[in-house]
């Protein structure tokens, strides 16, 4: 299934580019342009449906992974670790998209017009006060904040009824699955939206180079090949860290995810090479307790690639359309992402979802979430296979603190339960 989609999505690809071609060498500028108004239709259509799922989605599976984390005090010593290297690790990512986005400026040579006649240059920044930062962060009505996609809001009320429940001592198992059982089906929903996503990437991509003329593929050459370094940067980081750690025997782990990582990378799923990894980890020598809890903890609060990926595109985005946003703005960018980012694990295109509530936020154009789509499979099998590194270099490090590392069967040292 994720072999045809694949097809579909090159098809859809490289029938756009033709047709967009093909209308703007044979159409006047006005008429192409009209087509191009006239193809956005299916791309506005994709674009609600993307909005349509943020607010459910975000609710269910934020309150269901903060749920069944169970308090502090239960998680103990081997959580606390886990959870700081995943901050930390969270901070690296994010903070690295941010400065290649800005030192290669991937976006700066399309210079799209903004769609709103009475956009301005920049975001608004009335905003963002201090008073007005925090205040906003409290919803007066989660229904109104869900209603308008104010994800802030919906993350702040997610948090309360996830630590709620969690706090229970039985933990509330009627909601608890009443809320899992509304993460399955969003979960379905997510599919169903990113099928459609072929047509979607066929508009955008025609109605673009319609009007730019195929020079715009250059742009995209750029955000994918930067995007890429990017990522090698992160796992160079990635691997230092861990050979300062554990030593070097941490390269040998590295060698043995190698599977598990191109596995995820081919089907752009980090999901997939769980299983695969989980066992590599446990022969490499991290014990099965710490393997155990720390991996899966990691699938839903640590993905390194999506995380980079998020702020590389949302600047992306706004240096094509010509936006500029503040030091402030960034940093407030960061933190936004850094919450919204969790809990997220096996959502279909999860960091499209995370990039649409973001531009939603800031006030940005959310057309700029389909010229992304256009390459974002490609893109995703590159955050994957991340991903499974990152979340192997977590378990390794915690292991490690732990001493729960032992010698690996070859060795002649068992595995510790």
């Amino acid at each position: 299934m994720n072999r045809v989609f694949t097809y579909f999505i090159v098809g859809s690809m490289v029938l756009g580019v033709l047709v967009g071609w093909l209308l703007n060498q044979t159409l006047p500028a006005e008429q192409a342009a009209t087509v191009a108004d006239n193809l956005s239709i299916l791309t506005d259509v994709f674009l609600r449906l993307i909005k349509m799922i943020i607010a459910p989605l975000v609710f269910s599976t934020l309150v269901a992974g903060i749920a069944h984390m169970g308090d502090a005090s239960e998680i103990g010593r081997v959580g606390v670790k886990a959870i700081g290297w995943f901050i930390l690790a969270s901070i690296v990512s994010l903070t690295l998209g941010l400065v290649m986005v800005h030192l290669l400026q991937p976006g700066t040579g399309m210079s799209l017009a903004l769609p709103a006649a009475d956009a301005g240059s920049t975001v608004d920044v009335a905003k963002f006060s201090l008073k007005e930062f925090v205040t906003h962060l409290v919803p007066a009505s989660i229904v109104e904040a869900m209603a308008r996609n104010e994800i802030l809001q919906i993350v702040v009320f997610s948090v309360f009824v996830g630590t709620a429940v969690s706090a229970i001592d039985d933990r509330a198992p009627a909601v608890l699955a009443l809320v899992e059982q509304v993460a399955a089906i969003m979960l379905k929903v997510t599919g169903y939206v990113m099928r459609t996503a072929p047509v979607a990437i066929f508009a955008a991509l025609a109605a673009t180079i319609a009007v730019q003329g195929v020079g715009v593929l250059a742009t995209y050459a750029k955000f994918v090949g930067g995007f890429y370094l990017s990522l090698g940067l992160l796992w160079g980081l990635l691997v230092a860290a861990l050979v300062a750690i554990v030593g070097t025997r941490g390269l040998k782990l590295m060698a043995a995810i190698r599977q598990p990582t191109l596995l995820a990378f081919s089907v752009a799923s980090s999901e997939a090479a769980y299983p695969r990894t989980l066992e590599e980890l446990q022969k490499w020598g991290v014990s099965r307790k710490v393997a155990s809890f720390v991996l899966p903890l990691g699938y839903s609060f640590n993905l390194d690639g999506s995380m980079m990926y998020c702020t590389f595109a949302v600047l992306f985005i706004a240096q094509i359309y010509g936006i500029e946003l503040s030091i402030a703005q960034q940093i407030t960018m960061l933190a936004l992402l850094m919450v919204t980012s969790k809990g997220m694990a096996g959502v279909p295109r999860a960091s499209l979802v995370v990039i649409a509530a973001t531009l939603t936020y800031f006030g940005l154009p959310e057309e700029g979430l389909l010229l992304i789509l256009a390459v974002d499979h490609l893109l995703d099998m590159g955050r994957s296979a991340t991903n499974v590194v990152g979340n192997s270099v977590a378990s390794a490090v915690v292991a490690k603190w732990e001493k729960q590392i032992e010698a690996p069967p070859d060795e002649g040292q068992p595995a510790r339960a």
